[in-house]
């Protein structure tokens, strides 16, 4: 709403001289008011200390290291263009306000209509002249003296009183984001690491996970991620799904309060305008302009082809973890429905494979997370046509189909099990025929709508590692191929190899490092035993969150580590970005081999982290309604406070795959 708000004192605006980030929604910026004799230290010094909430408060104080009174007009300019998120993004405001303003008393309200939409926000500034086009402060500073005074602006709403959303009116004690902050400092695991860089990048994580943790309005006892900051912070299908995913051993509740708020939201007609389905787990949520321009005024939007079959797979995840059997059996037939979606609306021509094709001409063109409109191209560069089958999607669907044959045979339903066990082994053999290349010995990113392979060198297939869709004798070609010098930067595998005809190292998709896709790409690596591999990615993205304050972003650029010493950023990255924030999480957990299925009383750690990582001491890792204490010394790992019942195994847990093929030879036994 906010497009200017211009601070000035004795008509001279402020010389800045620090901003720094005490929370992520709090900071504190101080500059200097520039003399007006010429002389260049300046007595006067103002702090304004921000917070953002469902509006925002600012404390400014301006302090006098004078010996002498200082007389000050303090003015405050306020603009407000409403402008779209997305048309800030683009730095392109298309659309033009009707404003119409009013001061009345200490309040300054400013209203605009757009075609039938309408807005508002209301400024109060308690003690201040107020006026239509400034709020102005007339103070006398006493000598070695301060004065301070609080703002605050919000969306114009009734019964909304900005007490409720912050601190006290004096800008003192604690608001609801500290009080929600002190609540999940208190319930994540508290680290300690032997390299004080890769810690370091660690609690950053922590930190801007919990700063990414929204609520849900209708549920405000469920926390769910947001996708990222400044663009994304809302609810997304892929994005919340897969940060949840990778954050389990941090916080396992968040994916429950992921599913349960999509489930809630599961598509139950067929809607062309937002591409909704029954079934189908949505793109994203939107309650802003930017939704009724592009979804012809619908808030949610359907079009990702990967978070049906991710919200199944998290399931399984969800239930390894130990949640009451309760929540995971009202989650079921929601995640049965989202296999119907698979079967009925994902497989369009019944060849078995999952496509997209979007469903009218405002959607999404390419739906999996490569979602740019040239994100999916042949080696030469031509684009692939719709509808797309893409490689990861059905890595998601056979993790889906295994996650549920589990579950079956966990329920003691043998029929249900065996009957996606088969789906199962049938897409993976379908799979390794279709999308193998063996004269490039790589998988093809996807088929198009001709069930040509789509040829070009893409990461995709580094998720199919994960899920174990890939067959054996082809995973070491896989392996080889990501780690060649035209897929691996230095810093990370690019989204696109360097001698493809798309290649962009400054593009979103085609070209780029993620470091999100990297971290499932070293989880993949591990599930195959390419443990150099995996540990050679991991420590180049560890390092390069080094030049990033320890945060790595959603994507950085994909030049070569020989070309620039250090990541080149991309110019519209999230950052914070959910699964970037999760990304250490789970290139360190990967590494150690950290996993749990608690229904089977097992307790899994075989670290092979590298010696650079040093040892590791980590207390409060939630675990089956408990908390225990991990230690890691010289690679040797130890574990206190297990609860009753649970086991601590060296090596990997065992995969879906495993169990599931063990379930069915004892049932055929």
């Amino acid at each position: 709403m906010l497009s200017g708000w211009s601070l000035t004192v004795n008509d001279r605006p402020l010389e800045p001289l620090t901003a720094q980030t005490q929370e992520p929604y709090r900071a504190l910026f101080a500059g200097r008011v520039p003399r007006s004799d010429g002389y260049a230290d300046s007595p006067l010094i103002v702090e304004r200390l921000r917070e953002v909430g469902a509006g925002i408060q600012e404390q400014i104080t301006v302090r006098n290291y004078s010996p002498q009174p200082a007389e000050c007009l303090i003015s405050l300019r306020i603009e407000a263009d409403f402008a779209d998120l997305f048309e800030v993004k683009d730095a392109r405001i298309q659309r033009r306000w009707d404003e119409t303003r009013h001061a009345d008393g200490d309040a300054l309200t400013i209203r605009a209509v757009w075609q039938d939409v309408r807005k508002g926000v209301v400024v109060q500034a308690p003690g201040a002249d107020v006026v239509p086009e400034a709020i102005t402060y007339r103070v006398s500073v006493e000598a070695h003296g301060q004065w301070s005074s609080v703002l605050t602006v919000m969306p114009s709403a009734e019964g909304v009183s900005p007490e409720d959303l912050f601190a006290r009116a004096d800008g003192e004690g604690m608001s609801p984001r500290d009080r929600r902050r002190q609540e999940w400092v208190a319930k994540i695991p508290v680290l300690h690491m032997g390299n004080r860089s890769i810690e370091r990048t660690l609690r950053r994580s922590y930190d801007d996970l919990g700063a990414l943790r929204i609520e849900d309005p209708n549920h405000p006892d469920r926390v769910v991620v947001a996708a990222g900051a400044p663009w994304f912070m809302t609810l997304f299908g892929r994005d919340s799904l897969w940060a949840s995913e990778m954050a389990m051993p941090v916080d396992p509740s968040l994916a429950l309060g992921t599913l349960q708020t999509l489930a809630d939201r599961q598509g139950a007609v067929v809607d062309p305008v937002s591409e909704e389905e029954p079934g189908k787990i949505l793109h994203e949520v939107r309650l802003d302009v930017s939704s009724g321009l592009s979804l012809g005024g619908k808030s949610t939007y359907y079009g990702s082809v990967d978070a049906t079959p991710l919200f199944v797979l998290v399931l399984g995840s969800v239930s390894r973890w130990g949640f009451a059997a309760d929540a995971i059996a009202a989650l079921l037939p929601h995640a049965d429905r989202a296999l119907e979606w698979i079967r009925d609306y994902g497989d369009k021509d019944g060849d078995g494979f999952v496509e997209y094709e979007r469903l009218n001409d405002r959607g999404l063109i390419n739906q999996g997370w490569k979602d740019s409109w040239d994100g999916i191209n042949f080696a030469d560069g031509r684009l692939a046509e719709p509808p797309i089958a893409l490689c990861e999607v059905q890595a998601y669907v056979y993790d889906a189909y295994m996650a549920r044959s589990w579950m079956a045979y966990d329920a003691g339903d043998v029929a249900l099990a065996r009957d996606f066990a088969d789906q199962a082994a049938r897409l993976k053999k379908r799979f390794n025929e279709q999308f193998w290349m063996p004269d490039r010995g790589y998988y093809a990113i996807a088929l198009d709508r001709d069930k040509r392979p789509v040829d070009a060198c893409a990461s995709n297939m580094g998720h199919c590692l994960w899920t174990g869709l890939v067959d054996e004798d082809k995973a070491g070609q896989v392996a080889e191929r990501l780690m060649s010098p035209e897929m691996f930067s230095g810093w990370g595998v690019r989204t696109l190899a360097s001698d493809m005809g798309a290649y962009n190292p400054a593009s979103y998709h085609n070209g780029s490092v993620w470091p999100h896709d990297n971290a499932v790409i070293v989880a993949g690596l591990m599930r195959y035993g390419f443990v150099a591999e995996a540990q050679r990615i991991s420590t180049a993205l560890l390092e390069a969150a080094e030049y990033s304050g320890g945060r790595l972003p959603e994507l950085f650029c994909g030049f070569g580590r020989d070309q620039f010493p250090e990541p080149v950023p991309y110019p519209t990255a999230c950052s914070p970005q959910a699964w970037a924030a999760t990304t250490p999480i789970l290139l360190v957990t990967s590494l150690m081999r950290y996993d749990t299925h608690v229904s089977r009383g097992g307790f899994w750690m075989d670290p092979v982290l590298p010696e650079s990582y040093g040892d590791l001491h980590i207390t409060n890792a939630p675990m089956a309604g408990g908390r225990i204490t991990i230690d890691i010394a010289n690679s040797v790992p130890s574990v206190q406070g297990l609860p009753e019942g649970m086991v601590f195994h060296r090596g990997h847990r065992p995969w879906l795959t495993e169990l599931v093929e063990q379930a069915g030879r004892r049932e055929k036994a």
